[in-house]
């Protein structure tokens, strides 16, 4: 793109270091903007040639400068939602959960039905918490709350009796119901069986919707991102559909980041839902917004997760003696229907956004990929596997093989509760060192998105690549998952993080890198991660997010410390 440079820089950013999108940062060099879009990066030497009284100079103080972080796998409206119901994420055991469903059923008295989220699987005996325990302090109406994973559902014994959920119901074939000695249900339902709670519980508003995903977008922009790929528009697994809450910002003007939505493939259905994706994103397509907002991707949920055994595994899971089970999780759509379902989504022109958890769903997502290649060649899709807990090292050269982009949730690749106790156990002997295995991906020349899963886990891109980095959490003493292989450079991780997921969006062209023509899309970052041990990665703080050249977020208590300016 031909950038037309006025006489005077609008905004001038200076005496930091700029990453660009890839490789290290630069330092001397000034990036200025006008119009909302980079016009040029010259030696900090010759600021004075381009900048008059009316510029605005932003002094880094040594900071970094980066591309705006890009999200390649957040559920915004979910975690928007959850932030304004019966919020569990920040609880950190079973009896501060417990304490949270009560205090909000003493503040919410004319909530009919209580909705939320957020509980941890590794703060339960099994990862499965009795009904009873909501009974002892909301037993008048009922209650669900999803996991922080929204795989599974807690639920208490009037939530039960509403949806007629008791010892003869059965299991679902794509869910799971937690039982009693007597076979009762225990309060714990995982994967489809919690569609059996959802078919009698109040649906979200639209209203709520709206004002969730409007409190999301505010808290992302908090962190630095200014971008990202919806992992679900549409109804399922207990999050709302966003479609026409996005629609009703961008009507509004608020929408301020760049997003691309993925919209969701109703697994109980097949291609007869084909026409409905399309219309659906010819519909984005006549707001006229390609650079803001569109669907052009579809997001097919392979397989579920490891911590309810429903991760779908080459080699079976063990039971907790340790011996081998018959059970190696759910395949949600059989591989035959996944390879055909691809090449038809393909060929319509869709990129295809797996779910791909154990090593046969990456298997079966990768397998499904090389038959759209073969029957229709080769694409411009971009097609992504997220997750990626468990890859088969016969699998992880396939990725540059087919052009498949790795997506990472770099967070969960080290040792906590959750992994070390609910599941590594379980795991076959052939998985314990294959768990996240981001170095050996790079190490076959695989090209990497990264993103967060949020509300599943924390959004924050800096926390991410901390662990991308080290593969242990901050503060804690253990070794790193995996091995040191497994380790990533922080320039890696800092390039999926916003030209490897620009280039998931189809936006590369225009975001993701510092370098004119590009939107002014920033995020600047003090201390400068890469000055420091990489230790101390998790220490770096987002001073300020910036989208199209303006401000949209500062940091008040940061911005003191380091003597950062807005004229």
């Amino acid at each position: 793109m031909r950038i037309t440079m006025k006489e005077f820089a609008e905004v001038a950013f200076h005496s930091g270091s700029v990453f660009t999108g890839t490789g290290q940062p630069i330092k001397g060099l000034a990036v200025l903007v006008n119009d909302g879009r980079i016009s040029a990066l010259v030696p900090e030497e010759l600021l004075g040639a381009y900048t008059g009284s009316n510029t605005q100079l932003v002094d880094l103080h040594g900071a970094l400068l980066s591309p705006g972080f890009q999200d390649s796998h957040i559920h915004p409206a979910g975690g928007g939602t959850e932030l304004l119901q019966c919020n569990l994420s920040r609880t950190e055991n079973a009896e501060e959960a417990v304490a949270t469903i009560a205090a909000y059923a003493a503040a919410n008295p004319g909530v009919a039905w209580i909705q939320g989220a957020g509980w941890s699987m590794d703060h339960f005996a099994g990862g499965a918490p009795l009904a009873s325990l909501i009974d002892a302090v909301v037993p008048d109406r009922p209650v669900s709350l999803a996991s922080r994973d929204h795989h599974s559902m807690w639920v208490n014994s009037t939530a039960l009796q509403a949806a007629g959920i008791d010892a003869n119901t059965p299991d679902p074939a794509d869910g799971r119901i937690e039982r009693l000695e007597d076979y009762s249900p225990a309060g714990t339902l995982h994967e489809g069986a919690m569609g059996l709670i959802e078919e009698h519980a109040p649906a979200t508003t639209a209203e709520l919707i709206i004002a969730g995903l409007a409190r999301a977008q505010e808290e992302l922009i908090s962190q630095g991102i200014t971008g990202w790929q919806d992992a679900m528009v549409g109804a399922g697994i207990g999050i709302p559909d966003a479609k026409d809450a996005y629609f009703a910002m961008i009507n509004d003007g608020k929408l301020k980041v760049r997003v691309r939505g993925s919209l969701w493939w109703q697994r109980d259905q097949g291609l007869e839902q084909l026409d409905g994706l399309i219309a659906s994103r010819t519909e984005a397509d006549a707001l006229g917004l390609p650079e803001r907002f569109n669907l052009g991707t579809v997001k097919i949920m392979v397989d579920g997760i490891a911590e309810n055994f429903t991760a779908s595994m080459i080699e079976p899971y063990r039971d907790k003696c340790g011996h081998q089970t018959n059970n190696n999780g759910l395949s949600f759509i059989s591989a035959e229907n996944l390879a055909a379902y691809v090449i038809a989504l393909d060929a319509a022109g869709f990129q295809v956004h797996f779910h791909a958890l154990g090593d046969a769903a990456v298997r079966d997502a990768l397998d499904a990929v090389a038959a759209a290649r073969a029957a229709n060649g080769p694409s411009s899709n971009r097609h992504h596997l997220a997750h990626l807990q468990v890859v088969s090292e016969a699998d992880t050269g396939r990725f540059t093989e087919l052009d498949a982009v790795a997506n990472l949730q770099p967070l969960w690749a080290c040792h906590e509760d959750q992994l070390d106790e609910l599941t590594l156990p379980f795991m076959p002997e052939s998985a314990q060192d294959r768990q996240y295995p981001f170095g050996d991906l790079v190490a076959c020349g695989a090209r990497l998105a990264a993103g967060s899963d949020w509300p599943v886990s924390s959004a924050d891109p800096i926390a991410g690549a901390h662990i991308a980095v080290n593969r242990i959490a901050p503060e804690i003493q253990s070794v790193p998952l995996g091995g040191e292989k497994q380790c990533l450079d922080l320039s890696a991780i800092w390039a999926a993080y916003t030209s490897g997921t620009a280039y998931v969006n189809h936006r590369e062209d225009i975001t993701g890198s510092i370098a004119p023509g590009y939107f002014a899309d920033f995020v600047v970052v003090t201390p400068n991660p890469f000055d420091g041990p990489v230790e101390k990665i998790h220490e770096s703080r987002v001073v300020s997010t910036w989208i199209d050249g303006e401000c949209v977020y500062q940091a008040s208590n940061v911005t003191a410390q380091q003597g950062f300016k807005k004229p």
